[in-house]
């Protein structure tokens, strides 16, 4: 099952960066999504051949707030905030051409509006890149946008 990201995710095209969703699962706190790196992509880099491994970072960030859609059983998209990442390491210079990734996050914190998830980035089961990322998702998301923060 393909699933309708811009539904989903609070961005629109070019700007949504992950492919697809793999698996979901609110039970157990995680959800899979993969990005297969194209020249199409907004981030695509022509002398690397690929994309900056840095750009890591936003695909675990689009594949929490996929997550938290489904979580929080949204109609429409929700807006959330990164707050930060701890520790992003990563053993690739670049995610490359070609290659399919696969980005697994897991819930490891929940208080409400403010979270924490462990992040992995794997291509054919080797990992290439791993985070703690922290986000927020206010109720009121809309009025931090409308006071310009």
């Amino acid at each position: 099952m393909k699933y309708e990201l811009e539904k989903i995710l609070p961005h629109s095209y070019p700007m949504i960066l992950i492919d697809d969703i793999e698996e979901i699962n609110l039970k157990e706190g995680y959800i899979i999504a993969n990005v297969t790196i194209q020249e199409d992509n907004i981030f695509f880099e022509k002398e690397l051949d690929g994309v900056s491994y840095l750009l890591g970072i936003e695909f675990m960030a689009q594949t929490i707030a996929a997550y938290a859609h489904f979580k929080h059983n949204s109609p429409t998209p929700r807006i959330g905030f990164l707050l930060g990442t701890r520790s992003y390491k990563s053993s690739v210079q670049k995610f490359q051409k070609g290659h399919k990734y696969i980005i697994k996050a897991k819930e490891i914190f929940c208080d409400n509006e403010l979270v924490s998830f462990e992040c992995l980035i794997y291509n054919d089961n080797v990992e290439c890149a791993k985070a703690t990322v922290n986000a927020y998702q206010p109720q009121n998301a809309a009025e931090f946008l409308k006071s310009g923060v």
